[in-house]
């Protein structure tokens, strides 16, 4: 019964979220997968370390596949997200730790800038 009055608060937090918000809940959990990435290798704990891996790439190739072209931004955000998923494939195949911490600021610093112009423009 729990469970079930949690799913309906989270899919009615979701559906008042603006759409900025919900960009930065993506952007967050692409963060949050990527640390959980980083901790499973570290444990060695392969099957963990791909799904994360996997999920990080599943919210990029959505983030990418949204992108509204009309904006010229969006042919600078497509390159981004191509190299960050090169990169989690290439962290993913050699289970590469030093590539994954290169990663994780990049990925953070994204998910940063993003939080301040949704917060710009709702101050707006």
């Amino acid at each position: 019964m729990e469970a079930q009055g949690y799913q309906q608060y989270k899919q009615q937090s979701v559906s008042t979220m603006t759409q900025g918000e919900l960009l930065i809940v993506l952007y967050d959990e692409l963060v949050k997968r990527t640390a959980r990435a980083s901790i499973a290798l570290d444990q060695k704990d392969y099957p963990l370390f791909e799904a994360s891996v996997d999920r990080c790439l599943d919210i990029l190739y959505y983030l990418d596949a949204t992108l509204d072209h009309k904006y010229p931004i969006s042919t600078e955000l497509h390159r981004l997200y191509d190299f960050f998923c090169y990169d989690f494939n290439r962290v993913k195949a050699g289970r590469n730790q030093i590539e994954l911490t290169r990663l994780r600021p990049m990925v953070t610093d994204l998910r940063d800038s993003f939080r301040a112009a949704e917060r710009d423009s709702s101050e707006r």
